[in-house]
């Protein structure tokens, strides 16, 4: 009958050991007389010795497999190397494995299986460590329902019965220390589930990997660069971002600009800071925000099906070649928001999809797994280990890349379970409703660490709903955010423009209804990419009319964005006019500046509204309260005209907007003003270096002690055709 240390060693020939520190390495047989077992597995050694202090010693091959065993009259462990020679006659001397003891914590356990450990990225995955004055790899995984789970690499030839990990208790948690191992190995996780079936899976806690289509994890160390930030860091803790200009440039890295030498190469990292940082400096926006760099597969996915969550893409270079783009943004007063996924995952053979063989980090049930929108798995919330891993891939962001803030992408498919679902494809939740109560209350969590851990950071819900308190405070039962994408605005702005000038005093609601809501949450302003993709059209193709009218027309769209109440974000590209459609296989087509007149001219006025923007602390100081917005005129239907007036905190600076969408030129136009002062024109989107018709206020327009629509005093001035005005008063 076979002892239990001969079915151990069954299960390591056979790749199913749960442990194999059970028989491999060190183990005392017996004290007195003193004397020890040193075990190893090593299926591709012909021969091994034992080294101890420079003696080799051959080891007993006890199984034809590669088992190797040695007898030594010892108790207390010693420093051995083990020699290895294989059929070739090469040899290779390492370090055992085996001889280590476990390195991670009970307590690092116990946080990360309640879901509290907010640094467990410095834990799980591959780090290169010191351990007894021995370099190598320590390697720990989570896998709880895995027969067996093992490191495999070029290392190891991709042999998963070399380097079988041990699970530490009932964590879940694999771990096994590589001596020999260091930066720029790569490897991949090799799986045996409870069905026997074998998976080779990349790192979901890997810190950078390889370029696609390869999946492979590669060990890396973060902690070698050099930041150079701490100004814009020590300013951005001491600054609020609700009463500060914020006008976001959004990116697409891939797309926004290629080789002009080489279209199909992306530039790298250090190549956009070089070319990206200037631009956007130049143009006068205050941050930029970047769709996912996180790895993922598919180019076409924009990053937003993520395979990485602690993993900077590869496409354009290093982590560190990207904290040189941070920190060339932060030391040019620019700040960065990175897109970032926690609603849903790809089903990609290779990433977090039944990881471990059975539903992990997404739900058993289909009807709260799959989401249908998309072809992807929903995380599921009820299990701590997978919040876990979210909250802390949120703050890896933050702390080791300093990124100012993240912009939670399709936050509606979190909330709700029957988002994206037909009847009968969604499972209720246990008061038979539709919120999905995990998932609220692990935005709840997010919002609330964060803002322990990073209380500058910059929360932004991309949320489509009319869901309560998006940005309320935890404690006033709100999600936490600190701003919300303002979908509704942007889809009724965009459908106004869109109309035919003639027809649009029949929608006048579209203007004016956004005012109604402005104020009910911290919003931001988007013209976003997802308006210009998928047959919508760009921007200057959605306006009407002959090609002047369209410039025009965007002009006055750009000038409601920055004027409107809220935070601005505008997509690349709209800035100079992008004809075609966003297409993220190829560059913007920025040879539009060098021909039509009209595209450098719109380029212009972005920047010109831009700076204007950050100068005008009326136009920003009062974003989310009606203190810092009052109407002078909405209900000028026939003209398509609306007037209204913007108000810093305290109120000794304020600008009245005028906006005429409409191509008619009205002379002696009264303009409602808040105050018994002259006014004089300080920015209009028709002047002529703007591309404009050069209708123009150069005088100061003196004021009447006369009302006009809600205003008390009004002024007299030509309005131009599709235009916006700003008029500031003069005291």
């Amino acid at each position: 009958m076979r002892n239990e240390v001969e079915i151990i060693l069954d299960n390591i020939i056979n790749s199913d050991c749960h442990d194999p520190f059970q028989v491999l390495g060190f183990h005392v047989i017996s004290t007195k007389p003193p004397e020890s077992i040193i075990r190893t597995f090593q299926p591709h050694a012909k021969a091994l010795q034992l080294i101890v202090d420079g003696e080799a010693i051959d080891m007993y091959k006890m199984r034809d497999e590669g088992l190797f065993e040695i007898s030594v009259p010892r108790v207390e462990p010693f420093d051995y190397w083990l020699e290895a020679t294989f059929d070739n006659d090469t040899t290779h001397k390492f370090k055992d494995p085996y001889s280590f003891l476990p390195q991670l914590n009970a307590n690092d356990r116990y946080l990360f299986n309640h879901g509290t450990h907010y640094k467990i990225y410095d834990q799980l995955g591959a780090h290169p460590i010191v351990i007894d004055g021995v370099s190598g790899v320590m390697f720990r995984v989570w896998a709880p329902n895995a027969r067996r789970v093992s490191i495999i690499g070029d290392f190891n030839i991709w042999d998963g019965r070399v380097h079988q990990m041990r699970v530490l208790d009932q964590s879940g948690i694999w771990e096994l220390f590589i001596p020999g191992l260091s930066h720029g190995e790569i490897y991949k996780y090799e799986i045996k589930t409870r069905d026997m079936a074998i998976l080779e899976k990349s790192d979901p806690y890997q810190l950078f990997g390889e370029i696609r289509p390869k999946s492979a994890s590669v060990v890396w160390d973060l902690d070698d660069y050099h930041w150079r930030d701490g100004e814009w860091l020590e300013k951005s803790q001491q600054s609020s971002p609700y009463d500060g200009p914020m006008s976001i440039y959004e990116v697409h890295l891939g797309s926004w600009q290629r080789d002009p030498g080489d279209p199909n190469r992306f530039l790298t990292y250090r190549e956009l800071a070089e070319y990206l940082v200037p631009y956007v400096k130049k143009m006068g926006f205050t941050h930029i925000e970047m769709m996912p760099v996180m790895e993922h597969p598919l180019d076409e996915s924009w990053g937003y099906q993520t395979t990485g969550y602690y993993s900077t893409t590869s496409r354009f270079g290093t982590p560190q070649e990207f904290m040189h783009l941070v920190d060339t943004c932060h030391r040019n007063d620019i700040g960065i928001i990175l897109d970032w996924v926690p609603a849903h995952f790809p089903i990609d053979g290779h990433s977090l999809n039944h990881f471990d063989g059975t539903p992990l980090y997404e739900h058993e049930d289909i009807r709260r797994r799959f989401q249908p929108e998309w072809g992807t798995n929903t995380f599921n919330y009820s299990r701590k280990e997978v919040t876990n891993f979210l909250l802390a891939s949120a703050l890896f962001w933050l702390e080791k890349f300093h990124i100012d803030g993240l912009r939670v992408d399709a936050v509606a498919s979190m909330l709700y379970l029957d988002y994206g679902r037909k009847e009968g494809e969604w499972l209720p939740n246990q008061h038979g409703e539709k919120e999905d109560l995990e998932a609220i209350e692990f935005i709840r969590h997010l919002n609330s660490v964060i803002k322990q851990e990073f209380p500058r950071t910059l929360m932004v819900a991309e949320e489509s709903t009319s869901f309560y308190g998006v940005t309320r405070p935890l404690d006033n039962g709100g999600l936490g955010f600190d701003f919300k994408w303002n979908m509704g605005w942007m889809n009724d702005i965009l459908q106004y423009f869109s109309r035919d000038p003639l027809f649009r005093k029949y929608h006048h609601n579209n203007l004016t209804f956004s005012l109604l809501y402005a104020f009910t949450e911290n919003f931001i302003l988007p013209l976003s990419h997802d308006e210009v993709v998928h047959g919508k059209k760009s921007l200057l193709q959605k306006m009407p009319g002959d090609t002047w009218q369209q410039f025009a027309n965007l002009r006055l769209l750009f000038f409601f964005l920055w004027t409107h109440p809220g935070k601005k974000l505008l997509f690349m590209g709209n800035e100079f006019g992008q004809i075609s459609e966003w297409y993220s296989q190829t560059s913007l087509d920025w040879h539009l500046l060098e021909g039509d007149d009209h595209h450098r001219k719109l380029q212009d006025f972005v920047k010109n509204i831009n700076h204007f923007y950050r100068e005008t602390k009326a136009l920003w100081e009062v974003d989310f309260h009606n203190d810092g917005f009052s109407w002078m005129d909405f209900n000028d239907v026939d003209n398509s005209i609306i007037v209204f007036a913007r108000y810093s905190k305290d109120r000794t600076d304020h600008v009245v907007c005028v906006l005429n969408f409409t191509p008619n030129v009205i002379h002696d136009y009264k303009i409602g003003v808040p105050e018994k002062v002259n006014y004089l024109e300080a920015l209009s989107t028709d002047r002529k270096e703007f591309g404009g018709s050069g209708v123009y206020n150069p005088e100061e327009k003196f004021v009447f002690d006369e009302p006009r629509g809600h205003a008390p005093y009004h002024v007299m001035a030509s309005i131009p055709p599709l235009s916006g005005m700003i008029l500031k008063p003069i005291k």
